[in-house]
């Protein structure tokens, strides 16, 4: 299964390059933003493509999945201001959506925020526009595309080590998940067809990732 990752320099996204590079079935293609990133995947003997997801068009991405089972999208403006948030997390996302269906590519991977909706929305907080941001990429894939979408909602994002224990639903009380974990996540929503057309959280918890993902209703 070859799958490009788009973010692919991000903290989830280098983990996933971690556990891709150690399974046989995955074939990461890393699109990065700039050469100086490269360094980190080609020490995994992971191919990467150069595109900036704000600045290149629908058909230069498009080209890039050409030939690709599945994108991952894990971009993010990480905090580098509300413009950024609308041009990345929105419609970097529909672009990336956009450019998946243009190549032919079915599979589609959304890293999203914990929780997008409506009510979310409506709270005055740091991240409002974030949020609002990532709620309307996200009703745009599940809406308004043809993708055999996952959308997945982590937790609080913290660096300690993976435990490989999960808890995946909706509507849970927010808690933390290690970056590890999710991105061991990623790897087994590409390997279950039953998270196609899903979408859940995933928290730290007491099942095993796998049995946890391959379980999911």
């Amino acid at each position: 299964m070859k799958v490009l990752v788009v973010g692919a320099n991000g903290k989830v996204a280098r983990h996933f390059a971690d556990f891709a590079k150690e399974d046989s079935a995955i074939e990461e293609i890393a699109m990065i933003r700039n050469s100086e990133q490269a360094g980190f995947f080609e020490e995994r003997g992971i191919e990467t493509v150069l595109l900036d997801l704000v600045k290149n068009s629908v058909d230069e991405l498009a080209e890039a999945m050409k030939n690709v089972d599945a994108v991952i999208f894990s971009a993010g403006a990480g905090g580098s201001g509300f413009d950024k948030t609308v041009l990345i997390d929105l419609d970097g996302a529909i672009k990336a959506m956009t450019a998946a269906e243009q190549a032919g590519v079915k599979r589609f991977v959304m890293v999203s925020t914990f929780r997008t909706g409506r009510e979310e929305m409506a709270k005055e907080h740091d991240l409002q526009v974030y949020t609002i941001a990532k709620n309307y990429a996200d009703e745009w894939l599940k809406n308004r595309t043809e993708l055999d979408w996952t959308i997945v909602h982590p937790g609080i994002l913290v660096d300690t080590p993976g435990t490989n224990q999960i808890k995946v639903g909706m509507g849970q009380d927010i808690n933390e998940i290690p970056r590890q974990d999710v991105a061991q996540t990623l790897i087994s929503v590409l390997h279950n067809d039953n998270t196609i057309k899903q979408e859940f959280e995933v928290l730290a918890g007491n099942t095993a990732v796998e049995e946890a993902i391959s379980n999911l209703k």
